[in-house]
């Protein structure tokens, strides 16, 4: 696991928890809907950065008899649990207590305060969104963002920015429900903003756990690296035809790979066996990601 996802989540962790003690204080004096809501949407993600950072710890686990190949898709459950926990406690209570207070609207107090708390919590979620960005940045290679979204294997660090860019929009929300509800006298508009902020957290939810879904029911590597391994392969002189390629993420920077060779009818077990040791150190060699490598001979099937 890089060190930079950890670096990414501690900055959230810690943004996170000053931020929403500072919501639900604002929450309490001035009886905001939406303020509640990004109070509860602040201690959401701060506990969500505490599953991430215990993933990750379990997935660097060595491996046993009992799990042979290791912990590490841990990570992707944490991830996953993560991802329904925005859903389940962020974007349900936020929504609840916009119908709530929508039912039975309350002015605000001292709108002033909401202000100074926003204003802070855009800054310190700015800092920590900014973080995260560059990051990914570094990690994203030659795709586009939402390209290395799809086919990044560590979720931790495009969690923790899909978290804080979510946050970003519920205070850009929050902001302008309290500013309506105080010009305007609605106090409506603010528990409008809490069903709002709501609705992007599922939202959010929904797009993380579609993501973290892949990698956890055993999701391959990157098709360059399988084409690279295949180009590998076909370069020993005794393979006449690589059938397939199996391949799976069992971590983050841990690849399963399970691969098909017919060799050539010239080649003795001998030489079969000086291949297979020689492919396997050069495959490795070219992906350190890859820990575990099989290679079966097996006789090339031909298709009808």
């Amino acid at each position: 696991m890089a060190s930079g996802s950890k670096k990414v989540i501690y900055a959230a962790l810690i943004g996170n928890t000053l931020i929403s003690i500072t919501k639900f204080f604002a929450a309490f004096l001035t009886g905001s809907s939406a303020m509640l809501s990004e109070g509860i949407h602040s201690l959401v993600d701060t506990g969500n950065q505490v599953l991430l950072l215990h993933g990750i710890k379990q997935s660097e686990k060595p491996a046993d008899e009992d799990f042979p190949f290791g912990y590490g898709k841990e990570v992707y459950f944490w991830s996953f649990i993560v991802a329904i926990l925005i859903f389940a406690l962020g974007g349900g209570i936020s929504i609840y207590e916009g119908i709530k207070h929508l039912q039975n609207p309350e002015p605000i107090t001292d709108p002033s305060i909401n202000y100074i708390v926003l204003g802070l919590a855009l800054i310190f979620e700015g800092a920590a969104w900014y973080f995260a960005f560059k990051e990914f940045s570094k990690v994203k290679g030659k795709w586009t963002y939402l390209q290395a979204i799809k086919h990044t294997k560590d979720p931790s660090v495009f969690i923790v920015l899909f978290e804080d860019s979510a946050a970003m929009s519920g205070l850009l929300v929050a902001f302008i429900g309290i500013a309506l509800a105080q010009y305007t006298g609605i106090a409506i508009f603010d528990s409008i903003a809490s069903i709002l902020i709501g609705m992007i957290l599922l939202g959010t939810s929904i797009w993380l756990a579609y993501e973290t879904k892949g990698l956890l029911i055993g999701e391959s590597a990157n098709k360059e690296v399988i084409s690279r391994i295949k180009r590998t392969l076909i370069k020993s002189s005794l393979v006449e035809h690589v059938n397939e390629v199996l391949t799976m993420h069992m971590g983050p920077d841990y690849i399963l790979a399970n691969i098909s060779v017919d060799f050539r009818n010239s080649a003795t077990a001998q030489d079969i066996e000086d291949t297979v040791s020689q492919l396997t150190s050069k495959i490795k060699k070219e992906f350190p990601e890859i820990k575990r490598v099989f290679i079966e001979a097996e006789r090339r099937v031909t298709k009808l």
